[in-house]
């Protein structure tokens, strides 16, 4: 499969913005996962063949998942280029392996199997 990305966004009201995205462009739910409490662990809203990722947070952390096959190739990839690694290459308790990085602006980038 091709690489895909996935916007990934952080909100302080992730219940709130999600309503948002529904109501103001027509975004649907796909997948919602809640907290005990009943807040948005992790959201991911569909709008045609595209989708964003979201959950509760600071805007500070908004970044991007690109989605690869490959993941331990990519992970090689960028440790050559000299990336600050944020978060080591790991297997996840969803099923995803990944990694994340930040680049020259501050941006955080995921890396991983897992394809919404």
């Amino acid at each position: 499969m091709e690489p895909k990305l996935y916007p990934a966004l952080r909100f302080r009201d992730a219940d709130a913005a999600k309503r948002w995205l529904v109501d103001a462009f027509g975004f649907e739910e796909h997948e919602i996962v809640r907290d005990a409490a009943g807040g948005i662990v992790h959201a991911e809203l569909r709008l045609g063949d595209d989708m964003v990722m979201l959950g509760p947070g600071d805007r500070a952390k908004t970044g991007v998942y690109i989605a690869v096959d490959d993941v331990d190739s990519a992970y090689e990839r960028v440790q050559a280029a000299g990336a600050d690694i944020v978060r080591e290459l790991e297997d996840t308790d969803y099923g995803s392996r990944e990694f994340t990085v930040r680049d020259v602006g501050g941006y955080e980038w995921s890396v991983g199997t897992y394809r919404p």
